[in-house]
């Protein structure tokens, strides 16, 4: 249906009964291809195409002076093609995502109606040239004064994109009573969910990369709790999404890879420096290499902790070519809490974790999931969750 129409249809829609549509309508995986893996995550999204309902090339960018760029993907070379036509032929949706993080820079042009305007018809002119399904905007890290012009930016996007797709991936948004001790007076956010509810065709929360957002999960317990994102985060903040955006618009973002963190025992619970992401297979080879015994914690995930008694900050792929070999576990039975010195903390999301994240999903009766990342990295057993 067209953009016009839909838009002066719905006051009218309004007027007829109430019909629930999260029950009836199917439930969609998706996922997101990593411009740093491209050859795998493609080989990885043609064998599992009959899995998915979108494919997301993740990223374009726009430029300081905000024109929108691929500098990373290269989308004209005939691995996307291929993977396009794939998609098209299974009737899969192809969107590529625009992912900006430069909030200064995103004010400046958002907040300009001729900048703002030139950006938009960029994106039409892509999205219609290249014969994609739409687009997928991660507009990250705005400032709460770009709010409004954010808004202004999807008002003006959305019907000039015809019967193209409008994504609009955001960050997770904590509930105020799990995020502050004291609630401040003076809360701004960045993004207006009523807005991003009329003009975009689904809204993908990043409910990942939780680690110390939930201040009242983060006290339950002596041990190091850095989650990628606990299942019930994950659902106190898809239910306050839900106050202003309808379930079957909403999609779950799920995370397949995890992070290993120094951490140093305070009086009470931890600090945690974060030392680098990795894939499954890296905490895995890891773990046999010190004969431990990896654990399924408290939010659902998996983890374990050892001491690096001579500390090193080198890369994931070095570690895995180059353990270090002056590692010692902890004893399961010992109190990590009583610790003088830092340890590690490795903790991952791996098919287990993502196949609550689903029954969640389907519990709370929103669209679908949403995988970061598809790039040959992640627990294979993952696609036998997703069905």
């Amino acid at each position: 249906m067209n953009k016009q129409i839909f838009l002066a249809l719905l006051g009218l829609s309004m007027l007829l009964p109430s019909i629930s549509q999260a029950q009836s309508a199917p439930f969609e995986y998706s996922g997101w291809i990593p411009y740093w893996r491209i050859d795998e995550g493609i080989a990885d999204a043609t064998a599992n195409l009959n899995k998915l309902k979108e494919i997301n090339p993740f990223g374009l960018s726009i430029t300081n002076d905000g024109a929108l760029y691929d500098g990373s993907l290269h989308l004209e070379e005939s691995r996307w093609q291929e993977l396009q036509a794939a998609a098209k032929a299974k009737k899969i949706r192809y969107i590529p995502t625009i992912m900006w993080s430069d909030g200064e820079a995103m004010h400046n042009i958002l907040s300009d109606p001729f900048s703002r305007g030139q950006l938009v018809d960029q994106i039409v002119a892509n999205v219609y040239e290249y014969g994609w399904s739409g687009i997928d905007l991660d507009f990250e890290g705005k400032k709460a004064e770009t709010k409004d012009y954010f808004s202004a930016f999807l008002r003006e996007l959305y019907p000039k994109m015809g019967n193209k797709w409008v994504m609009c991936t955001i960050e997770a948004r904590t509930p105020l009573e799990r995020r502050y001790d004291n609630i401040p007076d003076d809360i701004e956010y960045a993004n207006d969910y009523v807005e991003i509810n009329k003009y975009c065709d689904r809204v993908r929360i990043m409910t990942y990369d939780q680690q110390r957002a939930d201040l009242t999960a983060n006290r339950a317990g002596t041990n190091p709790y850095i989650p990628i994102a606990d299942p019930k985060w994950v659902e106190s903040v898809v239910t306050l999404a839900k106050k202003n955006i309808p379930a079957r618009k909403l999609v779950i973002g799920v995370a397949t890879y995890g992070y290993e963190w120094d951490a140093t025992p305070l009086s009470s619970g931890f600090s945690y420096q974060k030392l680098w992401a990795f894939n499954p297979k890296y905490a895995t080879d890891l773990a046999l290499k010190m004969g431990l015994t990896t654990q399924r914690n408290r939010a659902g995930e998996m983890s374990f902790s050892y001491i690096d008694f001579m500390p090193t900050t080198v890369a994931p792929a070095e570690v895995e070519s180059n353990p270090p070999n002056s590692l010692s576990s902890l004893s399961p039975a010992q109190s990590i809490s009583t610790l003088p010195w830092s340890f590690r903390v490795v903790w991952w999301s791996d098919a287990e974790s993502i196949r609550q994240k689903v029954a969640l999903a389907k519990k709370l009766g929103v669209r679908g999931i949403a995988i970061f990342k598809i790039d040959g990295g992640e627990d294979p057993k993952i696609w036998e969750v997703l069905k």
